[in-house]
């Protein structure tokens, strides 16, 4: 008997070491169990039919791992996007190689947007990300028309009167923008509403005196941002016979969203932000370092100086309520945002539109926020007034990120560089040990170096947003990629995935040095 198990040993760990690890670890469970000669007997016979079986197959069940792995990797990548972009774009060399773009949503439904096109009527390209709260309805509506606001205001005038002329004679009109979109975006047909405000606005340029060449890319921005935002506050107060177009009207202004939206033109970047959205700009140093550059300022109780800003609009006796416990009147995290009418209406004006949207709809069953912020006494507290920060373009201006606050949640500036910048040139760069670190003993030193050594690993991905938000979510406490980690944030219930994160988009735009240097010679 004590051959024929030490036979049956023999043929399972000689068929133990054809399997993957977890197989093996149930093998070895089973030899340990020390069971009857029968058993063992019968194991054998099997273990034996198991292994000249397994020589005429060609594949083998992949264990559980290897699944969780490729449905992890079905999630991060279901809403990548990837462009690559021609070298002359018709009107000379294009600014742009490529853009990467990718989305992870927490809210059911996800209440961030992106947007990206070419100005087909001027120069450059325009890349936004859009961050909602309160429900997606703003964050839908401005990312579907602010890039068209901000491309009629750079128009020039007789590109404008084309316009003009095609709509009042029924011609066709020439194409403003051409879009990117992704299968998964959320595509609306542009409702009628849209264009016929887009049309009031350029009508307006047409009658203004000082737009022949069309306005500079700064003023373009600061204007159409702040103009979108009053059409969407005016869309509500209008009125109309169709309950459903009043309803989506008002949905739209008292949702909310943040913005941060760049152009990308032959002379530099333009990047105009208002909220908490961040675009942070990766160049490479003489020594081939990567550094980042911060191109816009998160507007939150982070930053004294927009607090500031917002305390010297309203009385001194406000100063203690108006940003309070980090958030504006305690309520809203972001200190600029489209929407948010019930920071911006007086509560008169809010209650007579409530009142006339009470009468053909429930209020409860379009889920529309209502509240009244405390210490609501000096009204508007909110604005959509974007900072704006140029940027000549350089040699060393590799790539531009645009994110939405819940990749800004999870890594710093300096990390998202770094991240996307292995990920682009397939090298890891270690920190260097820190002079705390050298104080570990033997058996932590050693755990420290298995840590640091599984951050090098092969890239995981082809799109450098879906890395980004890959490392956003799974980076372990050495800057190791944790496949357990990343799984547990990924696999949450949709009730619970907005309690440990927040929506995530990415877009990382691939930037022509050749262009740059083109220009400096």
């Amino acid at each position: 008997m004590f051959k024929r198990v030490c036979s049956s040993i023999r043929y399972t760990l000689t068929f133990s070491s054809l399997l993957p690890f977890q197989i093996r670890s149930t093998w070895g469970h089973f030899i340990s169990s020390r069971r009857t000669c029968s058993s063992v007997q019968m194991c054998s016979r099997i273990s034996v039919s198991r292994i000249k079986a397994k020589r005429h197959q060609t594949s083998y069940q992949r264990p559980d791992f290897y699944r969780s792995e490729l449905k992890i990797n079905n999630i991060l990548r279901r809403n990548e996007q990837t462009v690559n972009l021609p070298e002359f774009d018709g009107r000379g060399l294009s600014t742009v190689r490529k853009f990467e773009s990718n989305q992870l949503p927490a809210n059911t439904p996800n209440e961030d947007r992106r947007s990206v096109a070419t100005c087909l009527q001027s120069k450059g390209m325009l890349f936004g990300v859009f961050d909602g709260h309160g429900g997606s309805a703003c964050a839908q509506a401005v990312s579907e028309r602010l890039l068209y606001y901000i491309a009629v205001a750079m128009m020039p005038k007789q590109s404008l009167e084309v316009l003009e002329s095609g709509m009042q004679h029924g011609r066709p009109v020439p194409p403003i923008l051409q879009w990117y979109k992704h299968r998964t975006d959320f595509n609306y047909e542009p409702a009628s509403l849209y264009i016929d405000q887009l049309r009031i606005f350029w009508q307006e340029l047409l009658d203004s005196d000082e737009h022949d060449e069309g306005m500079d890319p700064t003023t373009a921005l600061t204007y159409a941002f702040k103009r979108l935002d009053a059409d969407i506050s005016l869309e509500a107060q209008a009125p109309f016979s169709n309950v459903l177009e009043k309803t989506a009207a008002i949905q739209t202004a008292f949702a909310g969203c943040t913005a941060c939206v760049a152009h990308v033109g032959p002379d530099g970047i333009h990047v105009a932000n208002a909220g908490d959205c961040r675009a942070v700009l990766g160049v490479q140093e003489a020594d081939g370092s990567l550094s980042a550059l911060p191109l816009s300022w998160d507007h939150n109780s982070d930053n004294e100086a927009e607090v500031e800003r917002i305390r010297a609009l309203h009385p001194p006796s406000e100063r203690d309520t108006v940003v309070t416990d980090g958030r504006l009147l305690g309520v809203l995290m972001p200190l600029r945002a489209f929407g948010d009418v019930q920071f911006k209406w007086s509560l008169e004006l809010q209650q007579s539109i409530l009142a006339s949207l009470k009468s053909g709809v429930d209020l409860d069953s379009v889920s529309l926020r209502h509240y009244t912020p405390p210490n609501y006494t000096s009204p508007p507290y909110l604005d959509a007034t974007p900072e704006i920060i140029y940027h000549k373009l350089r040699p060393q201006d590799r790539f531009l990120i645009l994110g939405t606050d819940g990749l800004w949640d999870e890594l710093g500036n300096k990390e998202a560089v770094r991240i996307a910048g292995e990920h682009l040139n397939a090298i890891h760069l270690q920190a260097p040990i820190t002079p705390s670190e050298r104080q570990l003993n033997l058996g932590q030193m050693h755990e420290l170096l298995v840590r640091r050594q599984a951050r090098v690993s092969d890239a995981f991905d082809a799109n450098t947003a879906t890395h980004l938000i890959r490392y956003a979510l799974g980076t372990g406490n050495y800057g190791e990629l944790c496949q357990e980690k990343l799984t547990s944030m990924l696999t949450l219930p949709e009730d619970l995935a907005r309690l440990y994160r927040d929506d995530i988009t990415a877009t990382v735009v691939h930037l022509n040095s050749s262009l740059a240097r083109a220009q400096q010679t």
